[in-house]
């Protein structure tokens, strides 16, 4: 079978290497390899044809990348020892040679920004364009913290298609021996004028909030089964959906949302979650399927088995 390793890319930075410090215990709990990616591109107004100093310069930043690359190693193989630890020089715009070191990757793990970052808030280049189009899930690490809080936190968008990243999500907290906190938000228009020119009454929200909270239960239930030692609540929360997840990332080990299929590019709740994030946040993408091994198969499955599956953390979300 073929091994499914955590990649984190790394540029240097304070923040890229508190990502790899992140994937590193990460790729020792799922039991699989790390492998650390860094790009080595030149400024556009290097690429000039004809520069006589192009060589040079670009001799350089590769000497630069694997120098990084080294360093990243150790900071790794001291998170982790005994893990097994390659590095891969890259080429290229670093956003899309990261991005395209997803395929066969467990995850893909990134800092929120790196050395181009211009304030912590700001969304790094190489994060974003990941979110948005690696094919493999990525997780971008914000403020990332080796105390465990033993909980991981689902936003739960569409609760008619998100089966396997809920399988996803119960394998996770299964796997850091963490409860289970799943949650429905959405946000509805602030009421309107009438005719009359008096404000309508806003809808009947606690029926909207009982109902969703009973189908998420539902839901929820056959997972229970699967999963009795993994302990889950859920809440529905009247809200945006990303300043609910960002909150709860503070307290969250892992907050998981997911890529809408029909919006590859930046969606409100990833956008929000991604930029206000106080930990870990995985993308997945619509179209993931990471494990070799049915579900039935997983769920009973000894830590010391689990590194022959290969399971992505993932739990899809709605994205806007």
């Amino acid at each position: 079978m073929t091994v499914m390793p955590v990649v984190a890319a790394t540029d240097g930075s304070g923040e890229s290497l508190r990502a790899v410090e992140w994937a590193a215990r990460e790729a020792a709990l799922h039991g699989v390899p790390l492998r650390i990616v860094s790009a080595a591109s030149l400024p556009k107004m290097v690429m000039l044809p004809l520069r006589p100093e192009h060589d040079a310069v670009l001799g350089y930043v590769r000497e630069h990348r694997d120098r990084i690359l080294a360093a990243a190693a150790a900071r790794a193989a001291g998170i982790a020892p005994g893990l097994l630890i390659e590095t891969v020089p890259l080429e290229g715009p670093a956003a899309q040679a990261v991005a395209g070191g997803g395929p066969g990757a467990l995850m893909l793990v990134t800092g929120s920004r790196g050395l181009g970052g211009l304030a912590a808030t700001v969304l790094g280049s190489v994060a974003r364009y990941a979110a948005a189009h690696a094919p493999c899930p990525v997780v971008v690490v914000r403020d990332a913290s080796a105390a465990a809080h033993r909980l991981v936190a689902i936003g739960v968008g569409d609760l008619d298609d998100c089966a396997a990243s809920l399988a996803f999500a119960f394998e996770e907290a299964a796997l850091r021996q963490a409860s289970l906190l799943a949650i429905h938000a959405w946000h509805a228009p602030q009421a309107g004028s009438s005719r009359a020119g008096t404000l309508c009454p806003p809808p009947a929200l606690p029926v909207a909030a009982a109902g969703a909270a009973r189908e998420l239960a539902l839901l929820l239930e056959r997972w229970r089964e699967k999963y009795p030692g993994v302990p889950v609540s859920q809440d529905v929360v009247y809200g945006y959906p990303g300043r609910a997840l960002a909150g709860l990332s503070a307290r969250a080990d892992l907050v998981v949302i997911g890529r809408h299929p029909r919006l590859p590019g930046p969606g409100s709740v990833r956008h929000a979650v991604l930029n206000h994030a106080h930990g870990p946040v995985a993308i997945v993408p619509p179209a993931w399927a990471g494990s070799p091994l049915p579900l039935g198969r997983r769920a009973g499955m000894r830590r010391d088995d689990r590194a022959s599956s290969r399971k992505p953390p993932l739990v899809l979300a709605e994205d806007d």
